[in-house]
């Protein structure tokens, strides 16, 4: 049999035309046990199921997920920020301090191709949910784990992504200068969930070779200096502490926010020969001549002498006659846009950014932002919108019920 194949059988019947992924997406006949919860673990089994995985989220009875309570706002459906991650799968209530549910968790364990968990470091383990007791009844189980700052001396602290901005420095290098600021979304979670899934997959890859899975670890401290790239080889490459400099680029100029007559604009110059095009389209071609000018590291050290320059043309027309302008040059320049506005954008560039989920029976409840991957052949992602707390708890517990098809 071929190495790479999937252990796990076909779902129960009732929830079979629900959740059967499509046979042509690549993570079709997978089963990921999702023990996560929040936002980076659910992110991460969320790209699995829209690749095709069947993902079975265990939450707690009652309450479930945390983020079902967070809000506002609400959808007619829920909270949004649960639906943001968890669409495409199944949800079952299991109380882990329960025998019986305990017995059904190990069950799914044991038919598992993928488990992410995010529990605090060596609480699975105390009840044998831990990739060491796992693997000896399930080696091909590849075991994501998730933690704020490891599973070492930093066990015992909390992973809030608030908390890894502030303490991993990112709040120091964002918003104006002297004001330590979070990023507007809780980027440090998407980033690890992006780190985690990179994983799983890397480690599905090795398994089709080897047939044996592994364990793998990502934490959110560890995914954010990933993220710091220039701004942290600034530092241990040069020895700069880098800081925060508002919408300003530490390297790069102009690369920042400018003000024309009715508001701000976005200008992105990377290189000299942009900055003439800038130039020449204002009316003030000499500007790429001007020695404090001519190179990006001048203007960079020049930076408030330039800014003044450009702002001193920019006050003659609005911003979207700029941008316009700009951009028929070839110069990187946009107006500042809400999320709305984004949406739009991408709409009216045919990149297609949202999809319609729709419940068990089939009906549109709602719409979200789509997998950004575009395939090509294209591959048609399930569209199921996020799971009632303990929806398919029943279904789930008659599937299990049945033997395992080798």
């Amino acid at each position: 049999m071929d190495s790479s194949a999937p252990t796990n059988d076909v779902p129960a019947a009732d929830t079979a035309q629900a959740f059967v992924a499509v046979e042509s997406l690549p993570l079709a006949g997978l089963l990921v046990v999702d023990f996560s919860r929040v936002l980076a673990g659910p992110l991460a089994t969320m790209t699995l199921a829209d690749l095709g995985a069947r993902v079975i989220k265990i939450e707690r009875p009652g309450t479930g997920d945390d983020t079902r309570q967070w809000g506002p706002p609400f959808s007619a459906t829920g909270s949004t920020y649960f639906e943001s991650v968890n669409r495409n799968k199944e949800s079952i209530c299991l109380d882990l301090t329960d025998s019986a549910d305990l017995a059904t968790a190990h069950s799914l364990a044991q038919r598992a191709d993928v488990i992410v968990e995010n529990f605090r470091s060596g609480t699975l383990d105390s009840i044998g949910l831990g990739y060491d007791r796992l693997a000896k009844t399930n080696p091909r189980v590849v075991y994501a784990s998730i933690t704020g700052f490891g599973s070492a001396e930093g066990a015992a602290l909390p992973g809030y992504d608030f908390m890894v901005q502030a303490l991993g420095g990112l709040m120091s290098v964002t918003g104006e200068a002297g004001q330590p600021t979070k990023v507007g979304v809780a980027l440090v979670d998407v980033l690890t969930a992006k780190d985690a899934t990179i994983g799983v997959l890397a480690a599905l890859t090795a398994r089709s070779i080897t047939g044996v899975g592994r364990r793998i670890e990502v934490n959110l401290l560890s995914s954010l200096q990933g993220a710091l790239v220039n701004q942290a080889q600034g530092f241990l490459g040069a020895g700069v502490t880098p800081t925060a400099m508002g919408n300003a680029h530490p390297s790069i100029a102009p690369y920042e926010i400018v003000r024309c007559a009715d508001g701000p604009l976005a200008i992105a110059c990377g290189n000299d020969q942009q900055f003439a095009k800038l130039a020449d389209a204002l009316g003030c071609a000499e500007l790429a001549h001007d020695t404090r000018f001519t190179t990006n590291s001048a203007r960079v050290a020049n930076r408030a002498d330039l800014v003044s320059a450009l702002e001193d043309r920019l006050a003659a027309a609005p911003a979207d006659n700029w941008q316009r302008t700009f951009t028929a040059v070839g110069v990187p320049a946009g107006q500042v846009g809400t999320i709305a506005d984004g949406i739009a954008l991408a709409q009216s560039l045919g990149l297609g950014p949202t999809i319609e989920v729709t419940d068990a029976a089939g009906v549109p409840v709602g719409r979200q932002i789509r997998h950004p991957i575009l395939w090509t052949p294209p591959l048609v992602s399930p569209t199921k919108a996020p799971p009632a707390l303990g929806e398919h708890g029943a279904a789930v517990r008659e599937w299990l019920s049945q033997p395992i098809a080798r």
